[in-house]
């Protein structure tokens, strides 16, 4: 079973950093930051903060666990946590240099239910989940 891990990314603007996939023949869509745990991964939580630092050069505090998405042949937890300072310019994971995966974009999506829900959030279960969190004031009271 492939073991993933997201980290949803609180920033001090009260907004989350999410990365709108661009790909020919696709609808633009976003996806969480994050990746595989990797062999050389002491724990899921040291995996993810590597996924933070390569994806968008940045230090995470990582604050709970928020959900975990499992079928058949994969397994995905979803972390809050916290950012303050990233360098998208700076990014250094494999993916990035690797041709025709098409575009990878950081944006700032605000905390509120209706910006969640106006963006192709993937996979949608956790697109629910988040804005379930921002209707029950939990990922403002993260931060």
């Amino acid at each position: 079973m492939q073991h993933r891990v997201r980290a949803v990314l609180l920033t001090p603007n009260n907004t989350m950093l999410l990365i709108k996939r661009i790909r020919p023949g696709v609808d633009p869509y976003w996806v969480i930051v994050g990746g595989k745990i990797e062999p050389t991964d002491a724990s899921p939580e040291e995996a993810l903060l590597r996924e933070v630092r390569e994806e968008i050069a940045g230090e995470a505090e990582i604050v709970s666990l928020l959900h975990t998405i499992e079928t058949d042949d994969e397994r995905q937890d979803f972390y809050l946590a916290a950012i303050e300072k990233w360098s998208f310019e700076d990014r250094t994971g494999p993916e990035f240099s690797e041709e025709g995966r098409g575009e990878y974009l950081l944006e700032e999506i605000p905390l509120t239910t209706e910006a969640i829900g106006a963006i192709n959030l993937l996979p949608q279960e956790i697109a629910l989940v988040l804005r379930e969190a921002v209707e029950r004031g939990e990922l403002l009271a993260a931060r």
